[in-house]
């Protein structure tokens, strides 16, 4: 029932501290309690209390209570917080429990709302709007229907004169209630059918506010909060889709405001509303209209450029850019018009080449960058006769833009960048990578003639040597060639010998140049594999700039890059490589990723040589880290020879995941492989196996010392792991030997690092004849430790149970008859997943039903899953009903909608009886409810064996309904 506030004013204020409110008092939401908590959530020091303060005050706001003591603590006798409260309890009540309220209430609620806004017209601004907003969604849920004219009567109700308020006051809470309006509807849950409903009544409302804005606009005597409140209304309704046709005038009036600083910000944010509505491009005309005053404004550009007034540079590009980018494709097709057009693509390159350095002197050249990707996509997309024609006018702009592109990404002065923080500099980069998406783009219009172009200019500057250069005018240029040749082929341009020619020749005395010369050559790979011959010419820059610390990350990701792409081409600099590779591993310049970029560029390298040649450099190479590994086996563990000993694993790991010589013999004639999995083992010893078994005893003497910490198991795994992966069937000669180990292992202290390794040779071997014995053995094993992990209590082990199911699914996917074994107990297993399926995190409730969806799909075939589905397929049944009715997260719903479209389709008969005795009992799988609804849910269910989807969605209206949230906001974005 809803209480006006005379009837129960109760006196009490923030400054009075009371007891700690409790969960005892949960159910009494009377003021004198909820003022104690709000006293509690503001001041009381202790995070624990406030906490609970929260909680409370979200139950009190939810309550039946809200009703009477919202109007109390809107009383003038309370200071701000509290009343700011009492209007959000009005809100939340009014918008999310619409239905609570009596059809015979609307209209007192209404008045009561009107007239608290009046009281609040002069008070605090922030209940005043808390109070609009309450009353907007009033109206959003009583229009058209019970308040048709909702709108004209908000305003006839402000502009009457009385109630002790004056018309400034009156004004600004009229305008704030018309701006939070349609926000309100924005964000309003209402069902569709009422959203379409209530935007129409909307729509038909503007014929009211249009001439009130605009009168407040024009009038001379207009306060300026007036107009910029005006302003925030116009860009609040724009929003609702109201046509651009149909703001024309008001936008045009934003134009005139903007000369005013006061209402400079939300006249810019008005008109790129108004500009940016979708439906804009059908309002020819009146873009064409809008045209000539975007392009006024380049007189304050210029002045707001020269007086270095960053806002104003931002404001005025904004509102160009809005008007280029969401509407080149119209501006272009008015041929009549094409002058005025191009005018404004010249004042977006304005904007683009502002000067100084972005992010420091300027932030406005980001705004344009995507106008340009626009634009040119645009006029791409044109018929080759009309694209003719545009790129006769747009190709010159287009090569400006490269310039002014160019000139922005230059880094400043040595000085200059030293001053700049780190947060800057990121900036920066980031603007450098938005640049080079631009360059990419814009090749798609001026082709190979952009790179003739920027070739022409690196000559220039690199060969005059009267004409003074700075690295960074090369390194732009070079950067301009990085970005382009990053993502597009330039295999077929005749500029890259030349480039590649002129690359020695630059003067590198700088860091950033040095990087960009690294990137630029990376960039190259590709061709250098296609030109072998230019290799002599910067592979020594490479492997000279390996040696140096800050070029780290450049110079080992380049080297990568070419022992990728031109392995079959660096036999003759292979020792050379591998030899100044090792230098710089020994003096330990590069920080671990690069070290193992490192590894990983050797083992593409090492991959092209003879095998002999292969087992000598691996010998050279890894004989250092073999023998320290052996010194660190024998010391007493600790911290320090930890990280050592996990960083020479690591090493071999990433030798080991691109050493492969199976590809030599696969390549085909145009360089590509067919699926390695393919083709049969290679004859003859595979180098990383030969390795692998060297190494073999000193890694179990590791592990020996070592089995208890997690991270040293994780890590002599993925040696073995990478190397399973990458050799696939010519893994072979070791598979025996690894999976005794990994049981040795798993049976002393189980990980799931050896779980995911044993996936790893399941999935590989458990198919062929030869090795199925050691794999079923590994196989029994791991699942027999696990299960007893389960007898334990397996809470403090979600990673180990996570990948056991994991596990579990792959033997069933690639090798089902491993549960025919009778030393396999599959009813255990069945019962272990029953159990996981109500663990808390939701990777492992994930794992646990895919788990069942194979095991489901093999009860025909496989007798032993048949009987233990059939007995005991009931407590699945039972778990995943479980997880439905709110046992688990509402994300991990698809899931269990999988297990039980897999139940329908392979036990259809017995899932009948199991749903219905599931189901019977009262509460089950919630409270919520009824016995009605829990059998439709059933029948529709059990009728659905074909879409899949059909199931998932009937499982999230189920789970909806047990939550209590069908109907809900809650429910909108499911």
């Amino acid at each position: 029932m809803l209480s006006h506030p005379e009837n129960l004013r109760v006196s009490g204020d923030m400054e009075t501290p009371g007891r700690t409110v409790t969960t005892q008092d949960a159910l009494d939401f009377t003021v004198e309690n909820v003022e104690k908590a709000l006293h509690q959530l503001y001041y009381d020091p202790n995070i624990e209390n406030k906490n609970l303060a929260q909680k409370w005050l979200m139950q009190a706001q939810v309550s039946p209570q809200a009703w009477q003591f919202c109007w109390v603590l809107l009383s003038p006798d309370k200071v701000p917080e509290i009343q700011y409260f009492g209007a959000s309890a009005l809100h939340t009540k009014i918008s999310r429990y619409w239905s609570d309220i009596p059809t015979d209430q609307y209209e007192s609620l209404k008045t009561q709302l009107f007239s608290q806004i009046a009281c609040f017209s002069s008070g605090s601004k922030m209940v005043l709007t808390r109070l609009c907003v309450a009353l907007a969604s009033l109206a959003l849920n009583t229009m058209p229907e019970a308040w048709p004219d909702a709108v004209a009567e908000m305003v006839r109700v402000f502009q009457e004169e009385g109630g002790g308020v004056d018309a400034r006051a009156r004004c600004l809470a009229l305008l704030e209630l018309l701006t939070v309006l349609p926000e309100e509807f924005q964000t309003s849950r209402l069902p569709q059918y009422r959203r379409t409903q209530v935007r129409g009544a909307l729509g038909r409302e503007w014929v009211v506010v249009y001439p009130l804005l605009q009168q407040l606009l024009q009038r001379t005597d207009t306060p300026g909060a007036v107009k910029a409140r005006v302003h925030r209304c116009l860009s609040s309704w724009v929003l609702l889709d109201v046509s651009l046709s149909d703001s024309e005038g008001l936008v045009h009036d934003c134009f005139s405001a903007l000369p005013d600083p006061e209402l400079f910000d939300t006249a810019v944010e008005a008109i790129v509303n108004a500009i940016s509505q979708p439906d804009s491009q059908r309002y020819v005309n009146t873009l064409l209209k809008l045209v000539p005053p975007v392009l006024a404004l380049q007189e304050q550009l210029r002045e707001a450029v020269q007086n270095g007034d960053m806002e104003t540079c931002h404001g005025i590009c904004r509102i160009a850019v809005t008007l280029g980018e969401n509407h080149s494709r119209t501006l272009l097709e008015q041929v009549d018009h094409w002058q005025s057009f191009l005018a404004l693509v010249n004042m977006i390159m304005f904007c683009t080449g502002i000067p100084g350095h972005y992010p420091v002197n300027e932030t406005t050249s980001s705004l344009t960058l995507t106008f340009w990707y626009t634009l040119q996509d645009e006029i791409m997309s044109f018929e080759s006769d009309k694209q003719a024609v545009y790129l006769q006018v747009y190709r010159p702009v287009f090569f400006q833009l490269v310039d002014v592109l160019l000139h922005k990404a230059q880094f400043p002065s040595d000085h200059e960048y030293a001053s700049w923080s780190s947060d800057e500099k990121e900036q920066f980069r980031i603007y450098r990578v938005d640049i080079s998406d631009t360059l990419m783009y814009v090749y798609e219009m001026l082709g190979a003639e952009l790179l003739s172009n920027l070739y022409d200019k690196l000559g220039r500057l690199l060969t005059n040597p009267e004409e003074p250069t700075s690295w960074q005018h090369t390194e732009a240029l070079l950067y301009g060639f990085q970005s382009i040749a990053e993502t597009i082929d330039v295999n077929y341009s005749d500029v890259i010998p030349g480039l590649i020619g002129l690359i020695p020749r630059i003067s590198i005395n700088n860091v950033q140049l040095a990087d960009t010369v690294m990137f630029t050559i990376g960039a190259l790979a590709e061709w250098l594999a296609d030109h072998p011959v230019m290799l002599s010419s910067v592979l020594p820059l490479v492997l000279q700039a390996l040696g140096n610390p800050d070029l780290s990350v450049s110079s080992v990701s380049t080297l990568k890059k070419i022992c990728r792409e031109c392995k079959y081409d660096l036999p003759p600099y292979a020792n050379n490589i591998v030899a100044v590779s090792q230098e710089v591993l020994i003096k330990q310049i590069h920080k671990t990723s690069q070290c193992m970029w490192l590894m990983q560029a050797l083992g593409f390298l090492l991959s092209a040589l003879p095998v002999e040649e292969i087992l000598r450099n691996l010998h050279s190479l890894i004989t250092p880290y073999i023998q320290q590994l052996e010194k660190l086996a024998d010391e007493t563990p600790n911290p320090s020879n930890k990280l050592a000993i996990i960083h020479i694993l690591g090493l071999l790991s990433n030798l080991f995941t691109t050493l492969d010589i199976s590809k030599q013999d696969n390549d085909s004639a145009d360089g590509s492989a067919p699926p390695v999995k393919s083709s049969p083992p290679l004859p003859g010893p595979n180098p990383v196996v030969v390795v692998l078994q060297q190494v073999f005893a000193l890694i179990q003497t590791v592990l020996s010392k070592w089995l208890t910490d997690s991270q040293v198991v994780e890590a002599v795994c993925a040696i073995f792991e990478k190397s399973v992966k990458t050799l696939l069937h010519n893994f072979a000669p070791m598979v025996s030997q690894l999976s005794e180990m990994l049981g040795q292992m798993y049976s002393t202290i189980p990980q799931a690092s050896a779980l995911d390794l044993t996936r790893q040779m399941v999935h590989i071997f458990a198919s062929e004849t030869d090795h199925f014995p050691p794999i079923k053995a590994l196989f029994e094993l791991v699942t027999s430790v696990t299960l007893s992990i389960f007898q334990q209590g397996p809470r403090d082990h979600p990673d180990i149970v996570d990948s056991f199911m994991q596990l579990q699914a792959q033997a069933l996917k690639r090798k089902p008859d491993l549960f025919l074994s009778v030393s396999l107990d599959v009813k255990a297993v069945f019962h272990c997943g029953v159990l996981s399926l109500k663990f808390p995190e939701a990777q492992t409730v994930k794992s646990t039903c895919l788990f069942f969806t194979e095991l489901l799909s093999h009860c025909s075939d496989v007798p032993p899953l048949a009987r233990v589905v059939q007995d005991d397929g009931k407590l699945l049944v039972q778990a995943v009903l479980e997880g439905i009715g709110g046992g688990a997260s509402r994300s991990l719903m698809d899931q269990y909608a999988e297990v039980l479209f897999s139940l329908n389709k392979h036990c259809c008969s017995l899932l009948v009886i199991w749903l219905k005795e599931s189901l019977q009992p009262q509460g089950f799988p919630s409270s919520r409810v009824t016995a009605a609804q829990k059998n439709h849910f059933s029948q529709q269910i059990l009728r659905e064996r074909v879409q899949k989807r059909r199931v998932k969605d009937l499982v999230k209206e189920f789970t909806l309904l047990c939550r209590g949230l069908h109907g809900t906001e809650y429910a909108a974005d499911y």
